[in-house]
């Protein structure tokens, strides 16, 4: 029976028991995986057995990362590092919702007793120590065959101190820069900037929001990690103008987007008592389905367009990753037909860590 996340501890719980990885290396490295048909697969221009990719959340750390490697993952998002260790959130963390589907932020949503294909994720972004994830980075790296691709997500962590605004953004995109490039020094890859995250309410966690203050991120960055691919992780937009200004301020900075990063609601139990104090959590999982695939569809209308056109510059060849309510090989075709280069699959995948060898086996048939 295959380890999976444990929903009633904490984050520190589950990174101090991790997966036991010895049994499943042979000579050092996890054993690759026979590359699905279909096309010439690739991540930002790496090339990679398959489509099928597991983000940050579930990757605490290397044996995390390696364990799902091991059961079908090519692309593999290391867990949100910072350069200072900051700890989790409290209990609980996932909470099961029921919702069939939500297509923006800002609704309420019933918690449920059960699992029944979404729940409210409420971590915080924590993070170990850099000298601990510089480390068990280059431990990762060692561990992968050709055909699997590390990547490692990365935020920046703001000094509060700092009150003059351009002055703060200038010191969170310097934090994101440096977290950048010791990632890439220890063995990743490549990096993904994670400018949304539904349950923090400081610059670090909205950038997306803000299209001007994240090409200056973005392009800080750049700066500091040559030519490695970058993918900045987004939240919910919802128009093509939003998707166009954004794209005009980030694209000559980046391999690729990954969306749609949860989508955020406040969440009631059975008495419609808010939990989390009130505060919006990011829903994952099946009832984002419909909403990712429509992002898919929306930003590749908007890159088309842009073809050709000198403001856009190379932005048309962005890497587009599908993320959100995936778990069936129905799924990865339907996110690839709207447009997705590759697809991301975290809350199926952390209830059920062999639903990537499933899809494969659904796929290869």
């Amino acid at each position: 029976m295959l380890l999976t996340y444990n929903l009633n501890e904490t984050w520190r719980w589950n990174l101090d028991h991790a997966p036991d990885i010895a049994p499943l290396l042979k000579s050092g490295k996890v054993e690759s995986h026979v590359p699905l048909a279909g096309r010439n697969w690739n991540w930002c221009g790496i090339p990679t057995s398959s489509s099928l990719g597991i983000p940050a959340g579930p990757l605490l750390d290397s044996r995390w990362l390696l364990y799902y490697a091991a059961v079908g993952f090519d692309i593999l998002v290391y867990k949100t590092v910072r350069s200072v260790a900051r700890e989790c959130y409290p209990l609980p963390n996932l909470v099961p919702v029921d919702s069939t589907s939500l297509a923006t932020a800002g609704s309420t949503v019933k918690s449920s007793k059960s699992m029944h294909g979404s729940w409210a994720v409420s971590f915080g972004m924590p993070s170990q120590s850099p000298e601990i994830w510089r480390y068990d980075i280059s431990v990762a790296r060692a561990a992968l065959p050709e055909g699997k691709v590390l990547v490692v997500s990365v935020v920046g962590t703001q000094n509060a101190a700092i009150t003059d605004k351009q002055a703060s953004l200038e010191q969170l995109a310097e934090d994101f820069a440096k977290c950048a490039a010791w990632a890439i020094d220890s063995g990743a890859h490549g990096i993904e900037a994670n400018f949304s995250c539904p349950n923090v309410s400081t610059a670090d966690g909205q950038l997306y929001q803000q299209p001007e203050d994240a090409g200056f991120v973005a392009a800080c960055i750049r700066s500091r990690i040559g030519d490695a691919p970058l993918v900045l992780k987004i939240g919910k937009v919802n128009t093509a103008a939003e998707a166009n200004q954004l794209l005009e301020c980030v694209a000559p900075f980046i391999s690729g987007l990954a969306m749609t990063n949860s989508i955020a609601a406040r969440v009631a139990d059975e008495s419609g008592t808010l939990l989390f104090d009130g505060q919006p959590r990011g829903i994952c999982g099946s009832a984002t389905l419909d909403a990712g695939v429509d992002q898919i569809q929306l930003f590749r209308k908007a890159l088309l367009k842009s073809e050709g056109a000198e403001s856009q510059g190379a932005s048309q060849h962005l890497h587009l990753i599908g993320v959100g309510g995936i778990s069936t090989a129905d799924h990865v075709t339907r996110y690839l037909n709207a447009g997705a280069d590759s697809i991301a699959i975290a809350t199926a995948a952390m209830i059920n860590p062999g639903l990537a060898l499933n899809i494969r086996a659904s796929i290869d048939q």
